[in-house]
């Protein structure tokens, strides 16, 4: 890396680069750098910044794993470069900032060689990252302020640019400690277990369906799943508190069995179980230590229809009152899925006695004649209810969810 001496390297260099665009190349503060009335370009250092991306750790190949080296002193050098023409004249002195300007953009890297000619003991030709020269724009309010600090000076046509990065080597020594020979009397070190805690991973319903139904026996698939001291905890978005059910016994590590309740289990169950999506997580609680939680997956609850008013009607617009048993939230998304269109309720009517469903009522416009039904379905929160019937041997349509037209 570089020595302190880099900076000054940085701009005999940029000197050394211009030498040929004017008469006379300086390096000093505007105030005082023009000097007689020949063609002159000015290169002045101005300032120099922090480049972040190298301030927090060391070069490559400074230290080993286990040793500790202190990071360089990552430098950003801003540059002035100002033109001055043959006496003072605007023309001549935009013909030396142009000519100054496309050396520069030509020679964007300074390489080993230009260094090394101007002054090989700073190293800044051996640093790791190589050094570029890039225009910095100015603009018309940076720039007045800047040519307000030197005071007297007056204003002459300037352009900026910025050299970066010069990596300065710290001076602090870098630690480098012996090698452990052996850790611990029987060389094995500390040894440290941490309890492991469940990790949910997906959700298995039964007879592969697309989402869960009241009554349903749910399989969580997981790492290090226990029922011991663990409840199954299911948060609904319309609910203010989480809904807790104890797991099934179970010695498989990688599942636990939740049985959802049934209909006739609770009499508060249609304002307890909203269908829609519920996070499920599992909550541990151990003797003597804080609950903790494990990570939470999505479960979507299906909607039941218990009845479709009428089944059977005429061709046409048809106004269809279907019974959901499960209470619909004022909040909740609805749509009755026709066959295949999704149709908007016209009015929704929840009783107040929890244990009573909720009453829907659509109207399905231009509805044709035809001689197999049509299959109905209840949209609730993007969960639609599960039209099939799985109780014989072969799954096929629920018939209770079906409208026949004639």
């Amino acid at each position: 890396m570089s020595s302190p001496d880099a900076l000054a390297t940085v701009t005999a260099t940029l000197q050394y680069l211009l030498a040929d665009v004017a008469t006379m190349v300086t390096t000093q503060p505007p105030s005082t750098a023009r000097n007689g009335t020949t063609d002159q370009i000015n290169i002045f250092l101005y300032g120099t910044y922090y480049n972040t991306a190298f301030s927090n750790s060391p070069m490559p190949g400074q230290s080993r794993s286990g040793e500790f080296a202190h990071p360089p002193l990552p430098l950003v050098l801003k540059y002035l470069i100002t033109a001055y023409g043959n006496t003072d004249d605007d023309i001549s002195g935009q013909q030396v900032m142009g000519q100054a300007m496309s050396i520069l953009h030509d020679h964007p890297l300074l390489g080993s060689a230009d260094i090394v000619g101007i002054n090989p003991d700073s190293g800044l030709q051996h640093q790791i990252e190589r050094v570029r020269i890039t225009p910095d724009t100015l603009s018309l309010d940076d720039m007045s302020k800047l040519w307000s600090s030197f005071q007297s000076a007056e204003y002459r046509l300037s352009t900026g640019y910025e050299v970066s990065v010069v990596l300065i080597e710290s001076t602090r020594a870098t630690r480098t400690p012996l090698p452990v020979l052996k850790r611990g009397a029987s060389d094995q070190g500390p040894m440290i277990l941490a309890s492991p805690s469940p990790t949910l991973t997906s959700l298995h319903f039964p007879n592969q369906k697309p989402a869960a139904e009241l009554g349903d026996s749910i399989t969580l698939l997981g790492a290090q799943l226990s029922n011991e001291h663990t409840l199954v905890r299911f948060e609904h978005a319309q609910l203010e508190l989480p809904i807790d059910i104890q797991p099934e016994i179970s010695s498989n590590p990688s599942e636990l069995v939740v049985q959802l309740p049934s209909p006739n289990d609770d009499v508060e169950l249609g304002s307890k179980w909203p269908a829609g999506f519920y996070k499920v997580s599992l909550l541990t609680q151990k003797p003597d230590t804080p609950a903790w939680r494990s990570n939470s997956i999505a479960l979507p609850l299906a909607p039941t229809i218990e009845s479709i008013n009428p089944n059977n009607a005429a061709a046409g617009d048809v106004v269809l009152n279907i019974d959901c048993h499960e209470q619909i939230l004022g909040e909740q998304s609805i749509a009755l899925l026709f066959n295949d269109r999704a149709i908007n309720a016209d009015s929704m009517v929840t009783p107040g006695d929890p244990t009573a469903p909720t009453t829907l009522t659509f109207t399905v416009q231009g509805v044709a004649t035809r001689v197999t039904p049509y299959v109905i379905r209840l949209r609730v929160d993007g969960v639609d209810s599960i039209p099939v019937d799985f109780s014989g041997s072969v799954a096929e349509f629920d018939a209770n969810q079906q409208v026949t037209i004639t």
